[in-house]
């Protein structure tokens, strides 16, 4: 094998060799603080590779797009309707579920934020980072590694409840969870259709520039993914998109 084949299947940070032909996740977390600008070179490939070596629990880290809205919308449905049969009417049912995806909006800004682009450089910070999102950035256009596994999603979704519960009535708590969740199937779709999607007008087309730009060029700015909204509120426009502005 030539030493150019050799390096498109290894990567080399410090003294430890990634070897891609190997199951990743327990071997990310021995580049230490050479972690990070390992895991934001990304390699631009439709082929995953492997995460671990049991099959059961790879299977886990794969999800196919459409199991996302499949799985989740009925829950939305379930949701919106409880609290419908408590009482409330259609106008304050809408309102409750646009104010639930507005909430989203900003959860979703403030954990690719804060959580999925923390820095880390310890074994287990490592590890845990790219099974959350270091591995999407390493390959960007893993199709089956873009939304989130429902398993996943099911476990966190009992601690939102609850916090939705402190904050809301038993008969609003329903829909407003609802309307959140209906932001989270929104944006893992719009999420999807930004990495394989091939939209024919302005709109979609500046939305996958804006996300690619993250990806391949200022990866520390342009947070959002189904809006620049909160980008534009917090400062952390990219610098185009700063220009424009101005």
């Amino acid at each position: 094998m030539s030493s150019a084949t050799q390096r498109s299947f290894k990567m080399v940070a410090q003294e430890f060799t990634v070897d891609l032909d190997k199951p990743l996740v327990f071997q990310v977390g021995h580049l230490g603080e050479a972690y990070e600008e390992w895991v934001h070179q990304p390699i631009v490939s439709r082929e995953g590779p492997r995460f671990f070596e049991n099959e059961f629990v790879e299977s886990l880290t794969r999800t196919v797009w459409w199991a996302i809205p499949s799985i989740w919308l009925p829950v939305v449905c379930y949701c919106v309707l409880k609290s419908v049969r408590m009482g409330h009417a259609l106008p304050e049912i809408a309102l409750m579920v646009v104010s639930g995806i507005f909430i989203w909006t900003l959860l979703e800004y403030t954990l690719h934020r804060f959580l999925f682009h923390i820095k880390t450089k310890s074994y287990w910070g490592n590890t845990l980072h790219y099974l959350l999102h270091g591995c999407h950035h390493k390959h960007p256009m893993d199709g089956l590694r873009l939304v989130f596994p429902p398993a996943a999603t099911a476990i966190l979704l009992v601690p939102f409840w609850n916090m939705v519960l402190l904050f809301a009535s038993p008969s609003i708590t329903p829909a407003l969870f609802g309307g959140g969740l209906l932001g989270y199937v929104m944006y893992d779709c719009t999420h999807y259709y930004l990495h394989h999607g091939h939209p024919g007008n302005d709109v979609p087309k500046n939305l996958k520039k804006y996300h690619m730009n993250h990806h391949f060029r200022v990866q520390d700015k342009g947070f959002g993914i189904t809006s620049s909204l909160w980008d534009g509120v917090f400062g952390t426009l990219p610098p185009s998109k700063m220009a424009t502005k101005m």
